[in-house]
């Protein structure tokens, strides 16, 4: 088949299906898979929420021809047979980030505004899912007319169901089946990414604080994403302290006063597109001296990690020719045992190490009695952009397209 007949098949393709495609991402959009690890039963390992999602993506498979299987809710795949049982595989994930406050249209459906589809996983990573499963049957019922050749290969696309929270759903994909001979993911940006920041999580925890001013500190929803909202509720006088733009003061009881702070959620990747919650509080309770001698070391230690985003406040500040500077955030905060629980979300390049976050991390944390403890490990991952694999992909971009776009790196992680 000539390239621009090729062409004009797919775009009658996308203008006769279009509305079912879109009706296909709602069908996803509208199920909050979150993982919920405390609901988790056999066969729904990460809870309900993923469990239903991976359902209804297997289900749509196997209604456009599909053979499809359910990997004990880990992670299902739908089989495109070709010539050979050589894989071509393509993974996206069926699960979501939970939503969280800020949103101005309902998250759990798909609205349509200016052009674009609004809701939780439009964009990662149920509707590229979608638009990424109609192109296999795009090609299979073009085999089914007879108005294409068998492909060379046989497509697996892998439906995931953790790849918010930890991708047990690979890790249990390649205990039980053979990894595809390639493998790319829709959860990304055009025209191709060839490279993933390292990822690391891990837990700042103080020493135990019995004798406390700050009675209660909450804030985030999330380790990966720069909080929006956070609270506070301190020994004070709520009269004696005045609101801020971004922090609102109230009476939470007799002596007590409640610190709601405002600011601008992000997702872990790009911190500077936010204004982290938690910091605001940190910076207000160490201005008006809302702590104990205990307490103020902790919080000093998260100030620095909380204003700086570089990672240059705890001495973990670095960049590489390939992704550029590290990244760090503190995503959530809670009060366990009187202990104050700081969580830590660093993308960092080549030029670190995990192990030297770490130990920076630790020796932070035991100058004023506390602990550290990494919790989450994915290295860099990198495949130099001039290899074979990349510009293959890039030049199908550049081709259909007529664009002379350049492959990228990023902080955000994916499989």
């Amino acid at each position: 088949m000539e390239h621009e007949e090729l062409t004009r098949k797919i775009d009658a393709y996308l203008e006769e299906n279009w509305e079912t495609m879109v009706e296909d991402i709602e069908t996803l959009v509208r199920i909050p898979s979150f993982e919920e690890s405390d609901k988790a039963t056999e066969g729904a390992p990460f809870g309900p929420g993923p469990k239903e999602a991976l359902e209804a993506a297997l289900e749509m498979a196997s209604d456009m021809g599909f053979k499809t299987h359910d990997a004990e809710g880990y992670i299902g795949f739908a089989d495109f047979p070709g010539k050979s049982d050589t894989q071509l595989g393509i993974i996206g994930h069926m699960d979501v980030v939970p939503a969280g406050p800020g949103w101005n249209f309902e998250p759990y459906a798909v609205t349509r505004k200016e052009g674009y589809l609004v809701g939780r996983g439009t964009l990662d990573d149920k509707g590229p899912s979608v638009v990424a499963l109609h192109a296999m049957k795009f090609w299979k019922d073009l085999q089914d007319a007879g108005e294409a050749p068998q492909f060379p290969y046989t497509v697996r696309f892998l439906f995931g169901a953790n790849e918010e929270s930890g991708m047990a759903d690979v890790a249990y994909y390649h205990k039980h089946y053979d990894d595809p001979a390639f493998l790319f993911t829709p959860d990304a940006e055009f025209p191709v990414c060839y490279g993933e920041k390292g990822g690391y999580d891990g837990e700042l925890i103080s020493k135990p604080i019995a004798d406390r001013i700050v009675l209660e500190f909450t804030g985030g929803a999330a380790t990966n994403a720069v909080p929006g909202l956070a609270h506070a509720i301190v020994n004070a006088d709520a009269h004696e302290l005045k609101s801020t733009d971004r922090i609102v003061v109230t009476e939470a009881g007799p002596g007590r006063a409640r610190l709601e702070a405002t600011g601008k959620g992000a997702h872990a990747s790009l911190p500077d597109d936010g204004i982290n919650a938690i910091g605001l509080i940190v910076d207000y309770l160490l201005e008006h001296d809302l702590c104990t001698a205990d307490e103020r070391a902790f919080f000093e230690l998260d100030q620095k990690l909380l204003n700086h985003t570089d990672g240059s406040g705890i001495g973990i500040k670095s960049s590489d020719e390939y992704f550029g500077p590290l990244t760090v955030i503190g995503g959530t905060i809670a009060l366990k045992d009187d202990r104050f629980v700081q969580t830590v979300d660093s993308r960092f390049p080549t030029s670190i190490t995990a192990d030297e976050i770490t130990e920076r991390l630790r020796q932070l944390a035991s100058e004023i009695g506390g602990s550290f403890e990494n919790t989450l490990l994915m290295e860099p991952f990198l495949v130099k952009p001039d290899s074979p694999v990349i510009q293959a992909l890039l030049n199908a971009y550049n081709e259909a397209t007529g664009e002379d776009a350049k492959p990228f790196t990023m902080g955000g992680g994916t499989y």
